[in-house]
């Protein structure tokens, strides 16, 4: 059981570190969009990139090359949404989704979540063009609301932080989901046909116990590319792909210990062979560890290793630039009718109060039904608190608006990215206020500790 717990304080403790990077950058990104600076700002996410392998640019889009922002959106991001992929279906397999009674509480407020923003948001926006913003105030990034959540430190239950995290999960999927059904436009079918061919290919090789990570790799950049001509968003493609990645290790674990042990048993003693202060193994020694060492790459299954080398480039470097590159958002051309008509006020209120209330609302339904109860540890006060740290859409929300408005769309699309900073610092305050006075002073997880 400590061991559990100490693997799930360690994923969240990734979380919360790149949390801060990401307000830094985001910090950074709106001081460079309103100085001087502001020019080179953002004139550099319009050069074009290649990556030209003979007489084929990956980097292209329809014979067209990508911008870097075009490459840090549809390319980085799909390497974001593989780490999300691979991240639930660990989930569902062996974690908080794998269980009626783990999963209830958190994916029903996730619902909570993301109905009741997006209601909210249909009913204040005022135009046709508009609504394509629908989904944005409906997503919960993960990194910054675990980020404030840290502050706290032990004083914070575990089984809280475990339930903002499930939640963020589920809404990632529902992000996800929607993404690929409503910001779809023309579809080119040959494309995703010879993507499902490699897809199906992946999951034989899934099947097939095929655990070399290089495999899914390689077929997973090919699916990427074929996503990013077909007119489906790329990276859809990342969570297709995860999905693919075989969650079962070629041996178990009692194997690979009684493996250990036979070759620590009749591991050889040094030669006392030195150079300087340093001992050199025999060859014989040599080959034994790389026997263990062999074994030891069997027993770790393909999704969590990947799992476990993705998440640092995700968070340290992924989402960080995403957020430099996006939430850099010059205040010269708005006016004061959009910060209380339209796309601003629907963000903002959708993320501030939609969240809140859509979380905590149906997590009291579910209670009230007991379909399920409140995790050990945590009071309403305290969940009521989470529920306002739900509100920090962020990263996604922030992806989501650059897909429903984007270059066609500009002015709304600066309004939803205002929309986005403020609901999300709004939310954090508030959710930072209501826990400094809920949580006790004394750590209740001791078990955690």
């Amino acid at each position: 059981m400590k061991d559990t717990i100490y693997a799930v304080r360690k994923t969240l403790q990734h979380y919360a570190n790149s949390g801060y990077l990401l307000i830094i950058a985001a910090i950074l990104a709106f001081i460079a969009a309103n100085t001087p600076l502001s020019d080179m700002y953002f004139s550099m996410w319009e050069k074009t990139m290649y990556f030209r392998i003979g007489n084929c640019d990956i980097l292209t889009h329809h014979g067209e090359p990508l911008t870097v922002m075009q490459f840090i959106n549809d390319a980085l991001m799909a390497v974001f949404f593989f780490a999300v992929g691979l991240e639930i279906k660990r989930e569902v397999l062996v974690g908080e989704l794998s269980s009626f009674k783990k999963a209830v509480l958190p994916v029903i407020a996730a619902i909570g979540g993301v109905v009741l923003p997006i209601t909210i948001y249909a009913v204040i926006a005022d135009e046709a063009s508009q609504m394509r913003g629908a989904a944005i105030p409906m997503a919960t990034d993960i990194a910054f609301s675990l980020g404030i959540l840290s502050l706290f430190g032990r004083r914070v239950p575990i089984g809280l932080k475990i339930f903002l995290a499930t939640l963020a999960v589920a809404d990632d999927l529902m992000g996800i989901l929607a993404i690929a059904t409503f910001y779809t436009d023309a579809v080119y079918y040959e494309y995703l046909i010879y993507a499902a061919i490699l897809l199906g290919i992946m999951i034989l090789g899934m099947r097939f116990y095929n655990n070399s990570k290089m495999f899914y790799i390689i077929l997973g950049i090919a699916v990427w590319f074929l996503f990013l001509n077909s007119g489906i968003h790329p990276t859809i493609a990342g969570v297709l792909t995860a999905f693919c990645v075989p969650a079962r290790p070629l041996i178990k674990t009692s194997r690979f210990i009684d493996e250990i042990k036979e070759v620590m048993a009749d591991f050889p003693p040094s030669s006392g062979q030195k150079k300087g202060r340093s001992y050199i193994l025999t060859p014989e020694q040599m080959n034994m560890l790389k026997s263990v060492e062999s074994a030891s790459d069997k027993v770790i299954s393909p999704l969590q290793d990947l799992e476990d080398s993705v998440h640092p480039l995700v968070n340290y470097l992924i989402i960080p630039l995403f957020a430099f590159a996006n939430a850099g958002v010059s205040l010269s051309g708005l006016t004061a009718h959009a910060l209380h008509e339209g796309v601003t006020p629907a963000v903002i209120t959708g993320l501030f109060a939609g969240k809140f209330v859509g979380i905590l609302l149906f997590s009291a339904i579910a209670i009230w039904l007991k379909i399920s109860a409140l995790p050990e540890g945590v009071t309403w006060r305290s969940l009521a608190g989470v529920a306002a740290l739900g509100g920090i859409g962020f990263t996604v929300s922030f992806f989501i608006s650059s897909l429903a408005f984007g270059e066609n769309y500009p002015e709304m699309f600066a309004e939803a990215k205002i929309g986005v900073i403020v609901g999300s610092l709004l939310s954090g305050i508030l959710g930072w206020a209501i826990l400094k006075k809920s949580l006790p002073e004394i750590a209740q997880n001791k078990v955690a500790q």
